[in-house]
């Protein structure tokens, strides 16, 4: 199990939330993920023998988030 805390720009309010946590929550290898909006951060704990970590950023920029 692998954890990574993503900058992620473009995150206002509770939409940005459930829109992440949604959609990178149903990728297949993902563990638990949650999104700190004060600091721009998601923290996404995962299986990297299920899923990789630009298959992540991929999710969250298809959402219209920027990972920097």
């Amino acid at each position: 199990m692998q954890n990574v805390k993503l900058n992620v720009q473009g995150m206002s309010c509770g939409h940005c939330v459930k829109a992440i946590e949604g959609s990178v929550g149903e990728l297949e290898g993902v563990n638990q993920v949650s999104v700190n909006l004060e600091e721009a951060l998601v923290d996404v704990s995962f299986n990297e023998s299920q899923v990789s970590l630009d298959s992540i950023k991929e999710t969250i920029e298809e959402q219209g988030y920027d990972v920097v």
